[in-house]
């Protein structure tokens, strides 16, 4: 790995965060600091809510290289990204993924950057936890919706549970702090949302509970998965006692502290109580669209600019004139009405 990273991070200067201060502010005044990166539209699991089964992903090369993601990346630290999360469909999949980590790193190391982070469905945690923590990451994501094997192996398709469990405890032992991500699904997993949160915070972990989003085709309607979260909320308030917290993690979740176990749960709710107001993320796709919104169509092609020239003067331009573009919020609907996604892309094509 080591001499991959060498390679990479022999880049031009003008890429360096050093060279470009300028901040990136959007129409409504929020600065944008939080860019989350899809480094593949491939995955080892077909999630029931995110996929189809019969999947037919990207061809290899409409991907963006690893040398261009990091310097799309390192193009949105000079301009004031302070965090950055590396998703997929499933990150850890991408071939020498690690040697990204490795070069984004220097931007750890140089104080430009605040965060180096990644959500993954845990598959792959036992192989790469150790080289993670090496790179700099200290905090990560796992996606897991649930703990019954049987269930899993429906949620996922394709899934094995234990190997997740054995990812989560190399995780843990490297030293990463996990938080749990579970999509609240009706009928599904509903009924063992307090199982998670007391598994959870008896681990050390965070749990965060998100709702189902109207993004591509899958099998099925989104209306019969999807779960309110404000009555998840309430049936937990009627067992524990839920205490609000101020805390932020750069992401869309509101917290609270769940007394009975110390630990800390989070809310993301895209449709019953969006997060626009605050926003202060973008996206860039594993083919180098940037959407400045996860439920808007509006992108702007990153990887045209990145292959037409050496220099950045084009990217940081294209980059510029995107966040102008960024809108105030989203239109997620989910109901009877609106059968169809509201977005036709898969969120594994967005990275969450």
């Amino acid at each position: 790995m080591s001499e991959s990273v060498s390679t990479m991070r022999a880049i031009p200067a003008q890429l360096e965060t050093s060279e470009i201060s300028h901040s990136l502010m959007d129409p409504f005044g929020r600065a944008i600091t939080y860019l989350r990166v899809s480094v593949t539209d491939r995955c080892d699991f077909r999630c029931v809510y995110c996929m189809s089964e019969d999947m037919a992903f990207l061809p290899k090369r409409d991907l963006l290289t690893l040398e261009e993601l990091d310097r799309i990346c390192s193009a949105f630290v000079a301009r004031g990204v302070r965090k950055l999360r590396i998703t997929g469909g499933e990150p850890l999949v991408r071939r020498d993924i690690m040697t990204l980590f490795g070069s984004l790193s220097r931007h750890l190391d140089s104080g430009a950057l605040d965060e180096l982070t990644v959500t993954t469905n845990g598959s792959q945690l036992a192989r790469h936890a150790k080289d993670l923590v090496a790179c700099g990451v200290r905090r990560i994501n796992v996606s897991l919706d649930t703990l019954d094997p049987d269930k899993f192996r429906a949620i996922t398709r394709w899934g094995d549970l234990a190997k997740v469990m054995h990812g989560l405890d190399a995780a843990q032992a490297a030293g990463l702090q996990v938080k749990i991500n579970a999509v609240a699904l009706k009928g599904v997993n509903e009924d063992e949302l307090e199982t998670l949160l007391e598994w959870a915070h008896g681990r050390g972990m965070d749990l965060t509970l998100i709702e189902v989003m109207p993004l591509g085709e899958i099998d099925g309607q989104r209306i019969d998965q999807f779960l309110p979260l404000s009555m998840v909320r309430a049936r937990l308030a009627a067992r524990y006692t839920l205490e609000d917290l101020d805390d932020r993690t750069g992401g869309p979740a509101r917290y609270v502290r769940v007394k009975e176990t110390g630990g800390r749960l989070g809310f993301i709710t895209p449709m019953t109580h969006n997060f626009c107001e605050s926003c202060n993320r973008v996206r860039v796709t594993c083919t180098g669209q940037l959407f400045m919104c996860l439920g808007q169509e509006d992108a702007a092609d990153l990887r045209a600019p990145v292959r037409a020239s050496e220099s950045n003067d084009l990217l940081d331009r294209a980059i510029v004139d995107a966040i102008a573009r960024k809108p105030k919020g989203h239109d997620f609907i989910i109901d009877r009405r609106h059968a169809r996604p509201a977005l036709s892309r898969h969120m594994s094509v967005t990275g969450g």
